[in-house]
């Protein structure tokens, strides 16, 4: 009887920490849609760019934002985003020099 018990309890602790963990957006794209068109620059900490893989045929750029942990995906396509990647790779090579 306890070792029933022990094992109904472990199976029920197993599903709660399955459900917990956050899902990695492994072998999927990171982004659903094509993402918004604009961020005020002075709101974004970090940019990534994920280039088109196997598991996700389109180019991503996730920016993180200040003060909080959200992700934005910008729309590879507009305007904002790309003159925004221009000038951080501009800046970034004068860095280097």
């Amino acid at each position: 009887m306890k070792i029933i018990t022990a094992v109904v309890i472990l199976g029920c602790l197993l599903v709660v920490e399955v459900k917990g963990q956050a899902r990695a957006p492994k072998g999927r794209c990171f982004c659903v849609d094509k993402g918004v068109n604009m961020v005020p620059p002075k709101q974004i900490e970090k940019v990534e760019i994920i280039p088109a893989s196997r598991s996700c045929k389109t180019q991503e750029i996730v920016v993180t934002l200040k003060n909080s942990t959200e992700q934005k995906c910008l729309n590879p396509e507009s305007k904002f985003t790309q003159k925004y990647i221009m000038k951080a790779v501009e800046k970034r090579s004068l860095q280097k020099k």
